[in-house]
């Protein structure tokens, strides 16, 4: 079986030097029209040194006009190309690879940035903190599918190995996948093979658009956790397809904002099996595994040397997605792979007010803020303090949410 040093060779004939993939985490540190800072090439120029042999990146989006959340990059600036050169460069020094993850939110847009978000059906979600969607005309789906294909390209020409789409957190790709979000009658919904047809337009686009060696992953969810939604058989009939498709790499992950599953509640109790084994859909990986012959990467829980290379040695995967350990530990890779004993010092961050704690603000606040530290040169923090990480990303995040409905105006 899989050891953590062990290559990784690719379908596409990439060869990944180890099993150890530092997962997408928002970084939190583009302008709020979506432009490349110099700060993204540090950053990955730390991360690129971290040991990892494959880094995704945050969110990049395929439509500015449609943000996840302030400060991401927009793929589609031409401003942004020189400085993508330069990061995708950095990954070229140590033989890492470095794969943009592209996404469009759908629905999934709050209104601090973007007050008309798209979506397959007109379901809300219910929170306040987003609009109800308006519904995507077959025009307005066509183009989309242009704009993830137009984006591959450009990071292509940039000198990036691959992308990855995402197809998880109930993002755009997610909710046609989902039949509680994709209510549509034309054949873009209904049936599986309708609902599939999206992610499915976007991969055959992409691969006849790209190199023979450019690499086209994907992350999806174990099941988004709601009635009448994406489930665990849906996840695996997307994983076969795709699977039949070529894809080069399929990432497990899960949850979304209306069912995260990292909070408190039945989604936690579910998983306290896997949680045991230190990942949390090592179970869902177990099933699929047998099914499929891409290289499959399973993310969520993953924080120390020795779960990693037990959930290796089972077979349920062939590589481990780790992020917030790398918020912390820079080298966080580099360790696990040198000590056996490792284990990431990343644990749960409080403020101390329970409010705040359940909506886990704290805890994203705070590794934005070590991500930040990473990209200025700065030494990371280790414990958080107080409630004052939280409010400080809150307010820099709705300053440059209004900033960015200024730029889009």
């Amino acid at each position: 079986m899989a050891a953590l040093q062990d290559n990784l060779i690719l379908r596409s004939g990439t060869v990944l030097r180890n099993r150890i993939c530092k997962a997408s985490m928002n970084e939190a540190l583009a302008t709020p029209d979506g432009k490349v800072q110099p700060e993204h090439v540090a950053l990955y120029d730390v991360w690129a040194n971290s040991g990892a042999s494959l880094l995704i990146t945050g969110n990049m989006m395929v439509d500015g006009a449609h943000m996840n959340e302030p400060l991401v990059v927009d793929a589609l600036l031409d401003a942004n190309m020189d400085l993508l050169r330069k990061w995708a460069a950095t990954g070229k020094r140590t033989n890492t690879h470095i794969w943009p993850q592209l996404n469009h939110p759908g629905k999934q847009s709050p209104k601090m940035v973007n007050d008309a978000p798209v979506a397959p059906s007109v379901v809300p979600i219910p929170n306040d903190m987003f609009v109800p969607p308006r519904e995507l005309s077959d025009a307005e789906i066509e183009g989309i599918t242009d704009r993830f294909v137009e984006a591959a390209v450009r990071l292509e020409d940039a000198g990036f190995t691959g992308v990855q789409l995402h197809g998880a957190h109930g993002y755009l790709i997610g909710q046609f996948l989902s039949p509680h979000h994709n209510r549509r009658t034309d054949r873009w919904g209904g049936s599986f093979e309708n609902r599939f047809r999206f992610v499915e337009e976007i991969y055959r686009r992409i691969r006849a658009k790209t190199g023979p060696e450019f690499n086209i992953g994907i992350k999806i969810n174990s099941s988004d956790f709601q009635k009448g939604g994406f489930t665990e058989e849906d996840s695996i009939n997307v994983a076969k397809a795709l699977d039949a498709l070529g894809i080069d790499l399929i990432e497990i992950s899960g949850g979304s904002w209306e069912n995260p599953v990292n909070r408190k509640g039945k989604q936690e109790e579910k998983m306290e099996s896997t949680k045991k084994r230190e990942a949390y859909f090592l179970e869902y990986a177990e099933k699929v595994k047998s099914q499929i012959g891409a290289p499959l990467v399973v993310t969520g829980g993953f924080r120390s040397s020795a779960g990693i290379s037990d959930a290796l040695a089972s077979g349920a995967m062939d590589m481990a997605g780790v992020a917030r350990p790398f918020a912390v530990e820079p080298k966080f890779g580099t360790q696990i792979i040198q000590n056996p004993n490792h284990t990431s010092p990343v644990a749960p961050i409080r403020s101390g007010l329970k409010k705040i704690d359940a909506m886990a603000i704290m805890e994203i606040s705070w590794y934005t803020m070590q991500i930040e530290r990473i990209a200025q040169g700065k030494k990371v923090q280790t414990k958080a303090d107080g409630v004052w990480p939280a409010l400080r990303v809150m307010y820099r995040f709705w300053k440059n949410g209004k900033a960015v409905k200024r730029v889009r105006a």
